[in-house]
């Protein structure tokens, strides 16, 4: 039992390192995905088929963002070694690739958002089971989506600022910049949705414009002060007097890059997949989906901001050359994860029976919503062993593995079960709910075999 203990917990002072970097990371991603519920409760009070409609769009806003995720983690991979190693001109060099890489993607997804809005969302409107109007759900979605697509190049941009200094240890400032966004985006809501102090009542809308002005501003607040203090944030000298990397660099990123952000598009698609399977169950479980979506986000923000502080530091141990420690880092850290996930995952359970009830919607759509929750805490164990597990291989730069652990498995394994039940039989939303987010136990199995017998811990910037 003792040396099961060395092996799985730390001491004080590998706690008050880890910690140093989650706690920024989980306060930050605590307070966005806080405003992020309350977005959601505001939509909620404008009815089903307005929350419906939105809940459409972020199905795809959410592909976007861990597109530009996979982009920036390809790159990351290498920030953080670099750091570690000490070369400030690889950190700015990274830097530069991420602004190509995002902008790039983010202009494409705005064009396709634009021309293909109407085949989009209607992939999620099925008749069968509906009780609410599908046409206005169409509507507010378009809407929704027309105004959404402003903000994706200021969160991309924001993102390859903030990746790039959580990677440098610098985690504080992108939280800081995170809190006043948060603030803007709540405080606009508040106004636009529901027309307060003078403002036209815009509904969807007016979370739109919300939304896409606190993208402005979190971006504003973060380059002026990474500009500003080259001394804390050396790899700003000079990296926008051009935008050249070394051809050898960038031919190393993009065998990285590419199949990370392949990897998180594939992942995404067959997430959005699912959740487009238990849409065949009727409007009202869209507005589920979000309603249960929005609280999970909110309690997983901390085996999330483990799993990613398994990234930073075991990179920058990988880096340093230090293979031992930064599988001891990575060991350590997906257990107190868990441990949290089990926590938490409790708590969401006892909470689902009173949070839907905040939301003016049909009892359907609550009672789905509670269900949800109820499913989603007791599985949310599993959830965090399996993202803290993608955040360590990903560090030594093992792509192909974590695509297999990751996206394989869902777009062959968990998306075809769950589109076979949802399509070929006639189960209800509850079981079909069971079965899908079930998959993750399957996903557990494999990802703990490849952590033990694949070789993930590799140094790969050179001396």
């Amino acid at each position: 039992m003792k040396g099961l203990l060395k092996r799985y917990v730390g001491d004080r002072a590998f706690y008050k390192t880890a910690l140093a970097v989650a706690v920024p990371v989980i306060l930050q991603m605590s307070i966005t995905n806080l405003v992020s519920l309350l977005d959601n409760v505001m939509v909620g009070r404008l009815g089903t088929e307005s929350m419906s409609g939105v809940s459409i769009v972020n199905q795809f806003v959410f592909i976007f963002n861990l597109v530009i995720f996979g982009a920036l983690s390809g790159a990351g991979i290498f920030t953080s070694q670099y750091y570690g190693k000490g070369d400030e001109d690889g950190v700015r060099h990274t830097f530069r690739l991420k602004l190509i890489f995002t902008s790039i993607i983010a202009l494409g997804c705005a064009l396709l958002f634009l021309t293909c809005d109407d085949w989009l969302i209607n992939t999620f409107l099925h008749e069968e089971g509906t009780e609410g109007d599908l046409t206005l759900a169409l509507s507010e979605a378009k809407s929704y989506m027309l105004y959404t697509v402003i903000g994706l190049l200021p969160y991309a941009l924001t993102q390859c600022y903030a990746s790039t200094l959580r990677e440098t240890r610098q985690t504080v400032v992108p939280m800081i910049s995170g809190f006043i966004a948060v603030g803007v985006n709540f405080l606009f809501n508040l106004v636009l949705i529901f027309g307060l102090f003078g403002f036209p009542a815009l509904g969807v809308v007016g979370a739109a414009l919300a939304t896409v002005l606190s993208r402005f501003v979190e971006l504003g607040v973060l380059a002026a002060w990474t500009h500003s203090h080259p001394e804390r944030a050396g790899f700003i000298r000079g990296a926008l007097r051009s935008l050249r990397v070394p051809l050898p660099l960038l031919r190393r990123v993009l065998v990285k890059a590419m199949p990370i952000m392949l990897n998180e598009l594939v992942w995404s698609g067959a997430m959005t997949l699912r959740n487009q399977c238990y849409s065949t169950r009727g409007l009202e479980v869209l507005a589920a989906v979000s309603i249960a979506t929005t609280v999970i986000n909110v309690l997983n923000v901390i085996h999330l901001s483990m799993a990613s502080s398994i990234g930073i530091i075991a990179g920058m141990q990988l880096g340093a050359g230090e293979i031992d420690k930064a599988k001891d880092t990575a060991r350590k850290m997906t257990a107190l994860g868990c441990l949290c996930a089990l926590a938490v995952g409790g708590f969401m359970a006892a909470l689902s029976g009173v949070f839907p009830l905040i939301y003016d919607v049909g009892d359907k759509a609550r009672d789905v919503a509670a269900y949800m929750m109820t499913v989603s805490g007791a599985y949310m164990v599993f959830y965090a062993y399996n993202v803290c597990s993608y955040y360590a291989i990903r560090s030594g730069g093992r792509v192909l593995g974590v695509m297999a652990m990751d996206s394989g498995f869902m777009i062959a394994v968990a998306a075809p079960i769950t589109a076979a039940f949802a399509y070929f039989t006639g189960i209800n939303v509850f079981l079909l709910y069971a079965i899908g987010q079930g998959t993750e136990i399957l996903k557990t199995v494999a990802s703990a075999i490849m952590v033990r017998k694949f070789n993930w811990a590799l140094r790969m910037v050179r001396e």
